[in-house]
């Protein structure tokens, strides 16, 4: 009565073409950052520019975060072993997780940096300062254009890439800003106080990317879907007495999963109504790997315990034998 069934042929499909197009972008955004970083580094020391080095310092864990970006989509294309069967697609997500953590790193080392100099301003060649912090803005921008055109929106480790060229992008306008402030009224304050303000947001982006890589390591459901729902809807189905065991959780960008067990009418066939589960899976919410086990009342999990969640939300009670499918 149990059977399994793995339709994600379109999804591979997909997710094929779509790392094609970020490996090109990011191998692109690469390149570009790292030959502007080499500029603002040594454009921040000749400056003695706080707003550039931090500028410097995002540039420089952008061309790390890239790097371990490309790695990653290189690694998540292995296929899957007999030990790892879903692959090396989860790399995907630690990059990701990271990259996030970096920033924040990052970023609180610059605030304290900041702090110091909000003490004693020190003096900044504003001129070559703009001059510098405009090269970069104008690196960013292109790295960001190039990004946006890959599948940023799609793949987080992209969009964990893409933040923190946004990041600098920001740092550059800041420093902009800043030089300008510096230039026309000698206000050397003005540098640590736009690396705070950078700084600041930069960490709150980092946070949310750095929160959902988390949250998908913890295999939980995906934001987009709503697994109360999910249970209804198959409760819902002719001939469906009840489901338990529904797991879904995220692979990595893209790629979703779901496992459940259906409690069926005796005498029914299963086929037509695992067939039905899987339409409305697809059609419904976007799920195309989706793995499904038939059970009628003749099905006995004997020493196996379905998790209190699960009984809740699915509205189904077990007797004292009640069980859990590990998948």
């Amino acid at each position: 009565m149990g059977h399994d069934h793995d339709h994600d042929h379109a999804h591979g499909h997909h997710h094929h073409h779509g790392r094609g197009a970020s490996k090109k972008a990011l191998l692109s955004s690469l390149l570009i950052i790292s030959l502007f970083l080499i500029v603002e580094i040594i454009g921040g020391f000749l400056t003695n520019s706080l707003a550039l080095l931090s500028d410097a310092g995002h540039m420089l864990s952008d061309a790390s975060a890239l790097l371990l970006s490309l790695l990653a989509l290189h690694f998540a294309s292995s296929p899957p072993s007999a030990r790892k069967t879903f692959g090396m697609h989860r790399f995907e997500i630690l990059a990701a997780l990271i990259n996030g953590v970096t920033l924040v790193v990052i970023s609180v080392f610059i605030l304290w940096e900041a702090y110091q100099r909000l003490l004693q301003p020190p003096k900044v060649a504003s001129g070559m300062m703009i001059l510098i912090a405009t090269i970069g803005l104008l690196a960013n921008i292109a790295a960001a254009f190039v990004l946006m055109r890959g599948d940023y929106k799609e793949n987080m480790n992209v969009r964990s890439a893409f933040l923190h060229v946004l990041g600098d992008l920001l740092g550059s306008v800041g420093a902009i800003i800043g030089g300008i402030f510096m230039w026309a009224f000698g206000w050397y304050i003005a540098d640590p106080l736009i690396s705070i303000i950078v700084a600041i947001l930069i960490i709150a982006s980092a946070w949310r990317v750095t929160k959902e890589s988390v949250h998908i390591l913890l295999e939980g459901a995906p934001g987009r879907l709503d697994t109360t729902r999910i249970a209804e809807k198959l409760n819902q189905l002719p001939g469906v007495t009840a489901v338990h065991d529904l797991h879904v959780w995220t692979v990595t960008s893209g790629f979703e999963s779901l496992t459940c067990h259906l409690i069926v009418e005796d005498d029914l066939a299963s086929y037509p109504i695992l067939s039905d589960a899987l339409h409305l899976l697809q059609h419904e919410f976007g799920i195309t790997h989706a793995t499904i086990q038939i059970e009628n009342s003749t099905v006995k999990h004997d020493g196996l315990h379905c998790m209190e969640g699960n009984r809740e939300e699915n509205g189904h009670h077990h007797d004292d034998g009640s069980h859990d499918h590990a998948h």
